[in-house]
């Protein structure tokens, strides 16, 4: 499975940024998918993910009520909507795969994309 992760950029806080990831290769509608973040100095950590049928989703506690995760089967494209943004929120953002049921540790993914890099100005 290969994933390409795009949609960063630089914006101001309180702004809106849509981050897409588009899957290819075998059998990726049926991968959970999730997006990680890792902020300049900090460890990669959780921020959110999707089972593969999108009826089940998981968020880090930073992001709940902000951050939307959703994904178009047809397209094999994952979304994470981003509203609210803050200056805590700047990172390079990763989507990763993983067979069955999604998870919070980046350990139990099986693919990454290559990032997309968020910079929130305060």
């Amino acid at each position: 499975v290969q994933l390409q992760a795009s949609g960063g950029g630089l914006v101001q806080a309180g702004a809106s940024l849509r981050l897409s990831c588009a899957a290819s290769g075998r059998t990726s509608s049926n991968y959970a998918m999730g997006w990680f973040r890792q902020a300049p100095g900090k460890e990669r950590e959780f921020v959110a993910a999707i089972n593969w049928s999108g009826g089940i989703t998981g968020y880090a506690d930073s992001v709940k009520g902000r951050f939307t995760i959703s994904r178009d089967a047809a397209k094999n494209t994952v979304y994470l909507q981003m509203n609210g943004l803050k200056p805590e929120d700047t990172a390079v953002y990763y989507c990763a795969a993983r067979g069955y049921g999604w998870r919070k540790t980046e350990s139990e993914y099986d693919y990454w994309g290559q990032g997309t890099l968020v910079t929130v100005s305060s």
